[in-house]
């Protein structure tokens, strides 16, 4: 398995095709097609509504054996009830087939809405509510409401260690404490890059690191050239070897502990059809193979 996990953001746009995906390629073949040049995905759908266990099924099927795919966490959870009063809607999202992607089920990712400050005792209650294995999650969807009944998947084939990721997005995170919080409860902290309009934190707090690109320079629409995509893999080589790389901000008290980490890199700058060129590029530059052959650039 790589230790180095690249893709983007979503793979169904419109005005993907023609311009990465081949003329032609139908729209049920473009998992398929993305899966061979790339080795991971970021699943955003199930931040918007709660998918079905036979989806799920599906895209672990089209996809080759050491794929992973990362999950975001629903909006519901994050945007609407703010990490409080979760426990059933944390128990509907691992019920709606998540544990359908067996092996291939890589980190959960949380993100904060702008609006959102630092609350310390919020943030450690829904920390420890998470579940920490897919046993666990499976307990977890045990816990679903009516709107699930007969469409939940509460068994899981496999038992692997389940991640957690959060990116924030108010200024109050900014604050040695939450680098402390993250660390006790082992959740990573996004380093997200947004051309400059929500922090962007190179602190390593788990035995992972996650990181989001939105765009060099304009939020989901600019891409990154190669000199940026250089900088990027150095970054994620140094996170990887154990250390935290020297270029970027860190609010910590102290550097995390030297130890090797896979990391997960996802671009979502996708307005311009900029994401799975960077994706490639940067796949690239870490040495990652796919059985594809190069796309033609825009």
């Amino acid at each position: 398995m790589s230790a180095y996990r690249v893709g983007i953001s979503g793979w169904r746009y419109p005005p993907w095709r023609k311009v990465y995906y081949p003329e032609g390629l139908p729209q049920r073949a473009e998992l398929e097609y993305v899966s061979r040049r790339l080795n991971s995905i970021e699943l955003n759908g199930s931040f918007y509504s709660l998918q079905r266990p036979s989806s799920y099924q599906k895209w672990y099927d089209e996809t080759p054996d050491d794929f992973v795919f990362t999950l975001k966490g629903p909006r519901f959870v994050t945007h609407m009830k703010k990490l409080v009063d979760v426990d059933a809607p944390l128990a509907n999202f691992f019920a709606s087939g998540v544990l359908a992607l067996g092996n291939k089920l890589g980190p959960v990712l949380w993100q904060l809405p702008p609006n959102f400050g630092y609350d310390e005792e919020r943030c450690a209650n829904f920390f420890a509510s998470l579940p920490r294995t897919t046993a666990e999650a499976a307990e977890v969807a045990k816990g679903h409401d009516e709107r699930m009944e007969g469409r939940a998947l509460l068994e899981t084939a496999v038992d692997i260690p389940l991640r957690h990721a959060i990116e924030v997005r108010h200024a109050s995170f900014e604050t040695p404490g939450f680098i402390d919080l993250l660390r006790e409860h082992d959740v990573a902290l996004v380093c997200a890059d947004t051309a400059g309009k929500w922090p962007m934190l190179d602190d390593v707090t788990a035995d992972f690191v996650y990181v989001r690109l939105h765009g060099a320079d304009e939020l989901y629409t600019s891409g990154y050239d190669d000199e940026s995509l250089d900088r990027w893999a150095e970054k994620i080589r140094t996170w990887h070897q154990g250390g935290t790389p020297s270029d970027g901000r860190t609010i910590g008290k102290s550097k995390a502990k030297r130890r090797r980490r896979d990391v997960y890199t996802y671009f979502d700058n996708d307005a311009k059809v900029r994401a799975p060129f960077d994706a490639e590029g940067l796949s690239r530059r870490l040495g990652i193979t796919s059985a594809g052959t190069e796309g033609s650039q825009p």
